[in-house]
């Protein structure tokens, strides 16, 4: 069990649902406007995702061991990494493999797309490759980019590249059904930076909880999870989405939970950490209720 631990630690697989509830939100989308899915299509494209998924983890992982940082972070059950380096750092190189292996991996099944499905996939694959190999040691300085980062790659790549793949198109449903993976991700991110301010500054990253402080974020934190609810409704309203898609308002009583707590708790890490937990299962469920609701109406 150990070993295994030692395997997947830098995969930080706990976190690899979110590529579940976003690849079935895109499937279950496809369903609603086509009918039939090619499963085969659908098999690659979670492979894919997952794999880049693993890799910019493990690149994390792998950057943050030699940057010193793993030494210094206090880790959570959400955030600081796995560890994994700090106890085994024979295993950098390994890890490293890894994330090479799995980006290359997700290429081939990008290269394979491009055969199948046309060139337009094309800028979605690039954008995606980008953003994990320069993740760590760039984007992490660009404190407005790296609001957005965690939800582009689940909202804009993974939703909308999924639902590409397997219908040949994008649509304004994929659009309207990546925002809430989209702002859910972002919020993901943010609040998972609040432990690891001192030392992220330590390195020299730049992002808004290091820049306007944690009380202010929890703001932000506050208005991104409206943001998400109401891009639901918007779709719904412009029929982009189907009424019953609004089962992903089933959650919402959660996310005004959260909000609450990290405005309140923005500064206290034992208490806060309950709330990053509620912020890991809106990321989860959302999507999951609102294919549900896709699945139902077709």
């Amino acid at each position: 069990m150990k070993d295994l631990k030692t395997w997947l630690g830098p995969m930080r697989v706990d976190f690899l649902y979110l590529d579940v509830a976003c690849v079935f939100l895109a499937a279950s989308a496809a369903v609603w406007t086509h009918g039939r899915i090619n499963i085969l299509y659908l098999i690659l494209a979670f492979i894919g995702a997952v794999c880049a998924h693993i890799s910019v983890n493990t690149l994390n992982e792998y950057f943050d061991f030699r940057s010193g940082l793993d030494l210094r972070t206090e880790r959570t059950p959400f955030s600081g990494g796995s560890g994994t380096l700090s106890e085994r750092p024979d295993m950098a190189p390994t890890v490293l493999r890894i994330a090479v292996g799995c980006l290359s991996i997700t290429a081939l099944i990008g290269l394979y797309f491009l055969f199948v499905r046309g060139w337009l996939i094309v800028p979605l694959g690039l954008l995606g490759l980008s953003v994990i190999v320069v993740y760590t040691n760039w984007i992490t300085r660009l404190p407005l980019i790296s609001l957005i980062v965690t939800g582009l790659g689940f909202g804009l790549l993974m939703v909308q590249g999924t639902y590409y793949v397997l219908t040949g198109a994008y649509s304004w449903t994929a659009f309207f059904a990546s925002l809430p993976p989209f702002f859910l991700g972002n919020n993901l991110l943010l609040l998972n930076q609040f432990p690891d301010v001192e030392v992220d500054r330590m390195v020299g990253r730049r992002n808004l909880p290091i820049l306007i402080g944690r009380p202010a974020c929890s703001i932000l934190y506050a208005l991104i999870m409206l943001a998400t609810f109401l891009s639901l409704v918007v779709g719904v309203v412009l029929r982009h989405l189907p009424v019953l898609s609004l089962l992903g308002l089933v959650i919402l009583p959660l996310g005004v939970i959260a909000s609450i707590g990290v405005y309140r708790y923005a500064e206290d890490l034992p208490n806060l950490l309950r709330y990053m937990g509620f912020n890991v299962l809106l990321n989860i469920l959302t999507p999951i209720l609102m294919a549900i609701g896709f699945l139902i109406a077709a």
